[in-house]
């Protein structure tokens, strides 16, 4: 199973693919229109203009083309297609308007004998138009997990005290009923431990090479294989068996359970509605774009309406890349709808900010973590992380993955197994699981209310996380407690973005955050979000000062931790500590040698 989620630089498709990455267009310069109205009414303005929108080497045989609201070419497909000609002869190429996604974006297919200049051409031109928001690559994403080779007892990742999620805690209150999660993937193959919570979905793969089923979109989402032989993807890849991906993530989102076999889903009392936009070497942006839409209850183009509306979406998938304003506007309409986006932040040892649909806006971004509760050694990090979870660890003992419902066909379905995988493709779905325990004992609560409450009933990483793995390890049990009625629930983040440069072996330095309106006394679980720079984080010690001067040690002096800044979250008892007042960060640099800064802190009650 392909782990990278970086898009194959040579497939051997029918067609020409064109790499975007010399057209200078995709860099900053590509959000020219961030601060402009978007194509239609519900989505949102571009992401910032300083992310970058196209992987290095991400091949491109598409565009796809959001237009402002008050735009012709927003409305009309007829429009939409004039302009795509006109500006094809504007640069000498063949561009064709190919259908309206979801979000009322446009896909615009590129000629087979595109150049990279003329990919440049292209854009640039798109850029110029006033009409235009965004032009954004049509990206290849790829499944999020590392496949490796029945029964409760195996599940250590629910319920064992260490590093487990604490589920069985949760399921006296909740189970999930009446809750339905999208399972935005290669799709369903059957298996009995999955078949009484499985409703209709849909084949959102446009590409008949990428599909593997001798077909394009219909309303069977059912998985064929995704093997490939030698080659196939990009030049020197061995050949791959079929990896049944999103079969294993919807196993633990909902597995049947209390059925005398196989394993527990984290939400059995939910059903899961199967979209598959993965495929043979992955699949389109523009195919996920479509999902994300159908599944929260837009509109697509040619797809019938959705009787299964999901109100949580799992996507254990990603590309390289930060998130483009296409994903962005679509993850904006789905939140709008009430419907809560779960995110794998990748496998690739590195962070997240630099990877889609990781880095959007809008999403709960989940890392990984392995039986001992560290952030598991594939797993990506950073800023942008906002939750950890089991994501499991096998390069030593098989067991210690995270084992759910598969298939045994090497190539089209066989007979259905059970298997030990590991990524943040596993990791993903426990969140989802809790997301819709959470909705179905509460359905007021909005997709920002469910993020806030994850993260602030979360309890400390057992082990390490270098590099940042959001609030901390969720706790099922707790957060379900709280969103009942009997816990915190969270919501109310304070924040300081005013730089603060620490000296060398120098005096501690203070950044303060004012706290008001609030009532009582702080959390026992008062979450502190740092975010510091510095070429020998060893060095530092720092604390957190409550209003009346008490300090609470966040992190200590080190002479053996070399490693480069400090992104972390800490959990703070400070139940008896009064809310209100002003908290301050103190940091200290105790040795010479290396400086850094404090960027940004934040207070999350």
């Amino acid at each position: 199973m392909r782990i990278s989620p970086t898009p194959p630089t040579s497939p051997t498709f029918r067609r020409k693919l064109v790499s975007v990455a010399a057209a200078s267009a995709f860099s900053a310069a590509l959000l020219t229109g961030a601060t402009a109205t978007s194509a239609v009414a519900q989505e949102s303005a571009a992401p910032d203009p300083a992310l970058t929108e196209a992987a290095p080497g991400a091949p491109a045989e598409r565009l796809i083309v959001g237009y402002k609201s008050g735009a012709e070419e927003a409305k009309s497909n007829k429009a939409a297609s004039a302009d795509a000609t006109a500006k094809g002869k504007e640069t000498g190429e063949r561009l064709d308007f190919e259908r309206r996604l979801g979000t009322g974006a446009a896909l615009v297919g590129l000629g087979e004998d595109t150049t990279r200049a003329g990919v440049a051409d292209v854009i640039s031109e798109y850029e110029a138009d006033p009409q235009v928001a965004y032009v954004v690559p049509d990206r290849l994403n790829k499944p999020l997990a590392t496949p490796n080779d029945t029964d409760y007892g195996k599940q250590w990742d629910l319920f064992e005290a260490t590093a487990g999620m604490n589920v069985p805690g949760a399921w006296d209150r909740a189970t999930g009923s009446g809750v339905t999660v999208a399972v935005i993937d290669t799709g369903y193959v059957a298996h009995s431990d999955l078949a009484a919570n499985i409703v209709g979905g849909y084949d959102f793969i446009s590409d008949t090479a990428v599909a593997g089923d001798g077909n394009g979109r219909d309303s069977n989402p059912a998985d064929p294989g995704d093997w490939t032989a030698a080659g196939e993807c990009q030049a020197g890849d061995p050949a791959y068996g079929s990896s049944w991906h999103g079969t294993h993530v919807a196993g633990t989102v909902a597995a049947v359970t209390n059925n005398g076999k196989g394993v527990a889903g984290v939400a059995h009392g939910a059903k899961v509605s199967p979209l598959r936009v993965l495929g043979k070497c992955g699949g389109y942006d523009s195919d996920i774009i479509d999902a994300i839409t159908w599944a929260s209850g837009g509109t697509v183009s040619g797809v019938p309406a959705n009787s299964n509306v999901a109100k949580v979406i799992n996507m254990s998938l990603g590309g390289g890349g930060s998130c483009t304003s296409a994903t962005q506007n679509a993850v904006n309409a789905a939140v709008g709808r009430g419907t809560t986006v779960v995110v794998a932040a990748g496998n690739s040892n590195a962070n997240a900010a630099n990877y889609s649909p990781a880095s959007c806006n809008n999403v709960i971004s989940v890392a990984a973590t392995n039986r001992s509760g560290a952030r598991a050694y594939y797993s990506n990090y950073g800023t942008v992380v906002d939750i950890a979870a089991p994501g499991g660890e096998t390069r030593t003992t098989t067991s210690n993955g995270i084992y759910s419902t598969l298939n045994s066909g090497s190539q089209g379905p066989s007979t259905e197994s059970y298997a030990y995988y590991q990524g943040t493709s596993m990791a993903a779905p426990h969140i989802a699981g809790l997301a819709a325990l959470m909705k179905s004992v509460n359905s007021a609560l909005t997709p920002a209310q469910i993020e806030s409450a994850i993260k602030t009933n979360s309890r400390a990483l057992p082990g390490t996380c270098t590099g940042g793995c959001g609030a901390g390890l969720a706790d099922a049990a707790k957060t379900v407690q709280a969103v009942s009625g009997g816990g915190s629930t969270g919501g109310t983040t304070y924040t300081s973005t005013t730089a603060v440069s620490i000296p060398d072996a120098g005096a501690a330095i203070e950044s303060p955050i004012t706290v008001s309106g609030r009532t009582g006394n702080a959390p026992s679980t008062l979450q502190v979000g740092v975010d510091i720079t510095h070429t020998y984080r060893g060095d530092l010690v720092i604390d957190l000062i409550a209003p009346d001067g008490s300090a609470y040690r966040l992190k200590s002096a080190s002479t053996s931790d070399s490693a480069d800044n400090v992104v972390a979250t800490y959990t703070v008892n400070a139940s008896t500590e009064t809310a209100n007042g002003t908290w301050k960060l103190r940091v200290q640099d105790l040795y010479a040698q290396d400086t850094g800064r404090v960027n940004s802190w934040k207070l999350t009650f």
